[in-house]
């Protein structure tokens, strides 16, 4: 029971965070002056919902588009890719770019 708890505990902490991976992409395509359907075509995807399911918490910016993402919202790619690793995998964040890890 207790490894299940914790699983649920990790599970909701994911959770919150890629929320708040969105709520940070939505402010810099927002920042950028581009709508959902403009980063979309600019990422050469079929359909603009899945920039919206990001930006919710339900999905993540695949690693091997996110120099296209960093370009287009106009983030330098290394800290575009080590913001969102801090969201997506903050344990191996903390490995990687943390001293005191």
């Amino acid at each position: 029971m207790l490894a299940r708890t914790q699983h649920e505990k990790d599970g909701a902490e994911a959770k919150r965070l890629r929320k708040e991976a969105g709520a940070w992409l939505k402010q810099l395509r927002q920042s950028a002056g581009l709508s959902q359907h403009d980063l979309a075509q600019r990422l050469g995807l079929k359909y603009y919902t899945f920039i919206s399911q990001i930006e919710n918490g339900f999905g993540k910016v695949p690693s091997d588009t996110m120099g296209d993402w960093a370009q287009y919202l106009g983030v330098p790619a290394p800290d575009f890719a080590r913001r969102l690793l801090s969201y997506y995998d903050p344990h191996l964040h903390r490995l990687l770019f943390e001293e005191d890890a």
